[in-house]
């Protein structure tokens, strides 16, 4: 099927061209391959096998040599270092999430990982996070991988839904003979303590006069927790009303950012009269003595001030947050191939992961909803109570941590089984060679997520409520004092009211493990995610018919089946609402779909005057989903070579994402979400028509806000959405400069457009329109908040998920490599840099006017790139590595948001961190490597925690292989 002949000009200039596509090039160093043989190569982003950068898809390349010299095994995090990829979705960009702990997903163009499509070996994966299609990248053991291949641009109609930014496939190594054990360690050089190792073995052999080959792998590896305040730079910073600030537009910075952010309103030890009193702000020590609380030196907010000189007894969120969870993965699995004729080969592998992650929360905590009966309560110190009802007070607000309860830890084990099997080979029919694959795919996704020692209100209420029992005279509930009771009283306890165990929460543990049994329990979460795939696919050319002048006309057509599930079923004191967390039903929804697929290659003209070659591509898919209807993808390419030196490639074409379960079948549920009231006296200038809408809500003029605590959340999914869809353009050079040899330089522009996207629409988001509507409150959205008639605090948003977003990003992306001889090795050198011209959300896209512009922010920098330099000498290699995030400011840049004025500092400023590694082959079995990430320990400044960046500064890896 393949004619060589036709192609020598179409290679010609891919010959080392192939390095452009590639981040590093894999340094085989041992001996140069002699054999110049081309073949045609199958590479992600079409079905139809061409030569190397013949494909007008914009393809970047990262082998298993340029992942190894991360000394890292989260193939989420790795790629999160590239410059197309963000950062959103890694195991630290998760590490606030008790559904998500451990998972790391891919985010091409921060588009959100949702529309980012993950392969392994060409076919879909199982999700990892229940309701979603989001791939645990965690689960690919790194040992295991040869290449990972990404692709800029929707892809659907090669690959089908959820491809709307791009496709990242995972290339797992494939008939390997021998045996390869692999170690590695690494922790900080800083005390950070992110102590992590990995062990891997895989072994393969061939079997039935070679025509049968099975290997077998084991991976474990183990990563420490690491907590928030073990990251040196963070110290609670914050932001504080500038007291020399005159107003806006003044050259003053509205805010200042300072270290020492506290809440001197709530703490583990309690906290009595949190909102002030007539006796003032008390606070505990350890054993439970009164101290007058220590007063804030500058706002933040209502409940959180500057604290410059400390505070010994205020709340720090930095206490109790995690940097990393602590993760212990072990995975195994296997591989079968057997050739059963020249023509026919079986293939099969599965694999088995399990993972145990720990990560911390805060624990529960009552707000100033906790009432202490001053005369009655006997845990209460004399002097203190004396004083309180002095001034009038016999019931008094109380807020308190209960961190003697522990954490409310995510404890989550995550399971995962997957089985790929099949056919391929090839036959004729006539005298044309065909391709085929038929394939199964199952998938199994098994969470048990556990949050642990969440309160049981109810319950506190009743152990709260303590009297001297005359019978006993010790402290006993007022429940279980029938003579403390009065006539209307009632036992406010909602679980084994009758076992009410009395409870001291005047300071840090002085209550007995009987009280915390009665006021707490775990929720637990468990999902079943599955996903069923059959497919088929036939791969052939014209050339027994007719050949066009360039070569033989590409045909691939395919049919694919899927089913996907997803089960959330949770504990009974949850679903009966006993806890503080939202009582939260059980979640389950199914799909299916049935596709198919055309593509066509034509490789029009070759071989002329300014026209070396000239070929075109196009693509077909439709889909019939049983929850959103039909869809249609489509894809356009052209690849022109007017010289050997010079290639101009482009592609256009609409893709589409289906709603995923959650978004489409999630049950109506109670929750929590954080909302920055608009109308706070803060917030009332962000937006020109806030003022006078919230004053038509009856909100005085510079109210303040309780806005640092959750508000009550009403949302689900909604089975009427459909499929969102995009439009994404590329087009680029690929340069490959004969006169300077081993050189080539890749120039990418590419445009993705969004519409109709599925979004959930956030609380804030509701929050914000209900007020920023021209010409008055939107009745709509101002419908869906509740505030409360006397403070006007917002205690409930009612929302869910619509197709009513947008989002348009654009940019150019460079890839260049070369190489040469200097000294006596090699050296070679390659560049990825990523310019961000544009990244727009519109939350309601029939609101053009409101715009969220994010390049140049925080987390989405314009300018990144990575740049390596490797040097080969002997039997040694070094690496040099330099990664460069550009300056970011963190205000709102959209129009009508911030300004510079807002807060100072208001930017991060441009950083660029350097790593070196070094291997080290002792024999040709035996190899060695270390590294140095972030050699010169450049770190952020403390007042950021976003993923992007590294923020734990200097690090250090070792490791070793041995093959047999």
């Amino acid at each position: 099927m393949t004619n060589l002949t036709k192609l020598n000009s179409a290679i010609r200039c891919s010959l080392f061209a192939a390095g452009a596509s590639v981040l590093a090039a894999n340094p085989v160093w041992a001996e140069e391959n002699e054999d110049t043989s081309i073949e045609r190569v199958e590479v992600t982003g079409s079905r139809i096998a061409k030569a190397e950068l013949s494909e007008p898809t914009p393809v970047v390349s990262l082998s298993s040599q340029d992942i190894a010299k991360f000394g890292n095994v989260d193939l989420g995090s790795i790629l999160a270092e590239l410059p197309a990829i963000g950062a959103t979705d890694t195991v630290i960009g998760n590490n606030n999430s008790n559904a998500n702990a451990g998972l790391s997903s891919a985010d091409l163009r921060r588009l959100g990982a949702s529309r980012t499509l993950v392969l392994v070996n060409g076919k879909r994966h199982v999700a990892g996070s229940p309701g979603s299609a989001q791939v645990d990248l965690t689960t690919i053991p790194a040992g295991l991988i040869e290449r990972v291949e990404i692709v800029t641009g929707g892809a659907s109609a090669i690959y089908g839904s959820d491809a709307v930014s791009g496709v990242i496939n995972v290339i797992l190594k494939d008939d390997f003979q021998g045996l390869e054990f692999d170690a590695s360690y690494g922790d900080s050089t800083e005390g950070v303590g992110t102590k992590s190792h990995q062990f891997s073995l895989l072994t393969g052999a061939e079997m039935a006069d070679g025509r049968a080959n099975v290997t077998f792998f084991a991976d474990y590896n183990r990563s420490a927790e690491v907590m928030s305040e073990d990251i040196r730079q963070f110290d609670s910073w914050g932001t504080i009303a500038n007291p020399d600030d005159t107003g806006e537009e003044d050259g003053i910075p509205d805010r200042l950012r300072v270290p020492k952010v506290y809440s001197e309103m709530i703490h583990a030890n309690g906290v009595i009269n949190p909102f002030g009193g007539a006796a003032g702000r008390w606070v505990f020590d350890d054993a439970g003595n009164p101290l007058v609380q220590t007063e804030r030196d500058g706002d933040n907010s209502f409940a959180f001030g500057s604290f410059p000189n400390g505070c010994d007894y205020c709340f720090n969120t930095e206490d109790y947050e995690n940097y990393t969870p602590g993760v212990e993965r072990i995975a195994v699995g296997s591989t079968f191939n057997f050739d059963i004729t020249d023509n026919i080969q079986l293939f099969s592998d599965f694999k088995y992961v399990t993972a145990d992650i720990e990560q911390q929360f805060q624990p529960s905590f009552r707000f100033g909803n906790i009432s202490i009966n001053v005369e009655d309560n006997p845990y209460l110190d004399d002097t203190l109570r004396q004083t309180l009802l002095d001034a009038g007070q016999t019931t008094v607000r109380m807020a308190k941590f209960f961190d003697e309860l522990g954490n409310r830890s995510a404890d989550n084990q995550r399971d995962l089984f997957r089985f790929v099997g099949g056919f391929q080979g090839n036959f004729e029919l006539s005298e044309t060679l065909v391709d085929y694959e038929l394939y199964y795919v199952y998938g199994e996704t098994s969470n048990e997520r556990k949050t642990l020692n969440s309160l049981i209100p109810d319950n506190l209420v009743a152990a709260l409520d303590v009297v001297i029992d005359p019978d006993t005279g010790l402290p006993a509930c007022r429940s279980q004092v029938p003579s403390a009771q009065g006539d209307d009283y009632q036992d406010p306890a909602s679980v084994n009211g009758s076992d009410c165990v009395p409870y001291n929460p005047f300071g840090l543990g002085m209550s007995s493990a009987e009280a915390h049994e009665f006021v707490s329990a775990d929720v637990t979460r468990k999902d079943k995610i599955t996903q069923e795939i059959i497919g088929a696919s036939l791969v052939t050319d014209s050339s027994e018919f007719f050949e066009l002048p360039g070569g033989p006309v590409g045909l691939a057509v395919g049919y694919e089946y899927r089913e996907e599930t997803s089960e959330t079923t949770t504990d009974e004191f949850t679903k009966r609402g006993f806890l503080t967390n939202a009582a939260t039903p059980d979640a389950y929804g199914e799909y299916d779909v049935s596709e198919y697929y055309v593509e066509i290659s034509l490789p029009l003209l070759a071989d002329l005057p300014f026209i070396k070659s000239f070929s075109i591509d196009g693509a077909y898919r439709g889909a019939d989903y049983s929850h959103a209807g039909s869809a249609d993808a489509w894809k356009v390419g052209a690849m022109y070579a007017p010289i050997d030196d010079v290639r101009i490639r482009s592609t256009y074409g609409q893709a589409v994402r289906a709603p995923n379960i959650a978004e489409a079948f999630d049950p109506l549920s109670p929750g929590f979400a954080r909302v920055s009231d608009p109308c706070d006296a803060d917030n009332i200038n962000d937006d020109p028509d806030r003022a006078a809408n919230c004053a038509a809500l009856g909100i005085p003029p510079g109210f303040e806000a309780n806005d640092n605590v959750s508000v009550d959340l009403l949302s689900g999914g909604n089975p009427d959405l459909v499929s969102e869809t995009s439009t994404s353009l590329t087009a680029g050079i690929v340069w490959t400069p004969s006169f300077i040899e081993d050189f080539s330089i890749v120039v990418d522009y590419y445009d993705i457009e969004i519409d109709d996207a599925i979004s959930f629409v956030a609380a804030q988001d509701v929050a914000d329109n209900c007020v920023d509507a021209t010409g008055g409150p939107d009745a709509n959205f101002c419908s869906q908040v509740d505030r409360d008639p006397t403070t006007k605090d917002i205690t409930l948003v009612r929302s869910g998920y619509l197709n009513a977003a947008a989002l348009d990003t654009s940019g150019i992306e460079m890839q260049t490599a070369y190489s040469m001889d200097l000294g006596p090795g090699t050296l070679r050198l390659n560049l990825l840099a990523n310019y961000l011209l544009k990244l727009e959300r519109f939350e309601f896209q029939d609101r053009p006017d409101e715009i969220n512009v994010e390049e140049g922010e925080v987390g989405d920098p314009k300018l990144q790139f990575n740049f390596r330099a490797d040097y080969q000498l002997e039997d040694m290699s070094f690496s040099w590595r330099s990664r460069y995030i550009d300056d970011v400011v963190t205000y709102d840049v959209s129009p009508g948001g911030g300004s510079p004025e807002d807060l100072y500092p208001g930017f991060i400023g441009s950083v660029t961190t350097h790593d070196f590694t070094a291997d080290y082959y002792l024999t040709d079995s035996i190899s060695f490597r270390g590294g140095i990430r972030n050699v010169f320990d450049k770190l952020p400044p403390g007042y950021t925690a976003n993923a992007l960046y590294d923020l734990v500064g200097r690090r250090y890896y070792v490791g070793f292989n041995v093959k047999l």
